[in-house]
């Protein structure tokens, strides 16, 4: 990496931030647990998904002490469709921590809040720099890509050395008197002009005077990242099972991937209607009619579910013998209300009209 002068970005990053700025629902009141919740949500997921979520959730639970007291199943309902659920679960440990230990208010300092459940350097950065007008940086994979691009460090982003040395850089030049503003032009910059996939929109560019990857014309080169390892492949035949009025659901081991979360009977690999049916006869159900539904698949960070689906239609799924299953049943209303679905099954879902997510607010 060549020497770059890194304070000249300051003054004409914050100029275009305050011209070029998007009205955001938690940049409105920007508190403390606004911030915190919104930063949380938006870690892999794009603004537009989280605008809606982001507003139900603070109808829902508008403060520490209600997000405390939530019980998981209402959080994960909340978050159905916005994946990576193990988020929610560390803000509802989170929220018991400040209750417990700080009297129910948000800590302001960096380092407190990184005791916090679910918070990393980014997140203590983001709410004690907007919230709380601290200098420190926030540094996520947006901030990585433009100052790697603005003075083409070739060193990989996902080290976790790289991201401290960043960090570092940041909090010598970062204003003192705006850190809030400042973190948010970054990531502003990066979600909007220095873009990460495709062309980045240089000439709306702030910095396209001196940045040295625009100036050598290698902007897509940058920014550098290690190889990922491939990720493993499940098959899974997912089953469909309903009578006239309901549909069983089965729900998640308390840990692990999509932990307490609901979701179809499955069997693993790729079954045949034959195999199929011998799986509903052996749970102690008559099946009426099966039918083939489409394939589809999901991908995880380290997984990718490929899945092929039946939807299997029996006689009078509620029996004396139901005591010892592991299945619920309920209706389609009922799971569409109340039950967390993961978007795995969104194409399985779809079949039964059960709405995930924001869809099922969408008219």
């Amino acid at each position: 990496m060549k020497e770059f002068a890194l304070e000249q970005i300051c003054e004409p990053l914050l100029a275009w931030f305050y011209s070029h700025a998007r009205i955001l629902p938690w940049r409105e009141e920007p508190t403390a647990y606004h911030v915190w919740v919104s930063e949380i949500m938006l870690q892999q997921t794009r603004v537009e998904a989280v605008k809606p979520y982001y507003e139900r959730f603070m109808q829902a639970l508008p403060d520490v002490k209600s997000l405390a007291e939530a019980d998981e199943e209402t959080l994960l309902k909340l978050w159905e469709g916005l994946g990576y659920y193990n988020r929610v679960r560390n803000l509802n440990k989170a929220a018991k921590q400040v209750m417990e230990q700080y009297g129910g208010v948000i800590p302001d300092t960096y380092e407190e809040l990184c005791r916090l459940s679910g918070i990393g350097s980014y997140t203590a950065g983001a709410v004690s720099s907007i919230a709380y007008g601290k200098a420190e940086p926030a540094v996520d994979g947006n901030v990585l890509r433009v100052l790697s691009r603005v003075r083409m460090d070739d060193r990989d982003i996902l080290s976790a050395a790289v991201k401290k040395s960043v960090e570092r850089d940041l909090q010598e030049i970062m204003p003192k008197d705006k850190p809030g503003d400042f973190n948010q032009a970054l990531m502003e910059l990066g979600a909007m002009v220095c873009i990460p996939n495709g062309e980045p929109k240089c000439t709306e560019c702030p910095w396209q005077h001196f940045c040295e990857a625009h100036l050598a014309g290698c902007m897509t080169e940058y920014p550098k990242k290690a190889a990922k390892k491939k990720r493993t492949v499940v098959q899974k035949t997912i089953i469909v099972l309903q009578d006239e009025q309901k549909v069983a659901l089965q729900k998640r081991p308390p840990k692990g991937l999509l932990a307490g979360m609901y979701e179809f009977p499955w069997m693993e690999g790729i079954k045949t209607t034959e195999e199929v049916l011998d799986f509903v006869k052996a749970k102690g159900f008559q099946p009426l009619h099966i039918q083939k539904l489409e394939e589809t698949k999901h991908i995880f960070t380290h997984k990718e579910w490929h899945m092929t689906g039946y939807a299997v239609r029996v006689d009078e799924l509620e029996k004396p013998d139901m005591t010892e299953m592991s299945f619920l049943f309920a209706d389609r209303e009922t799971v569409q209300e109340k039950y967390p679905i993961p978007a795995a099954y969104a194409a399985y879902a779809a079949y039964l009209k059960i709405r995930l997510g924001n869809e099922k607010y969408k008219e």
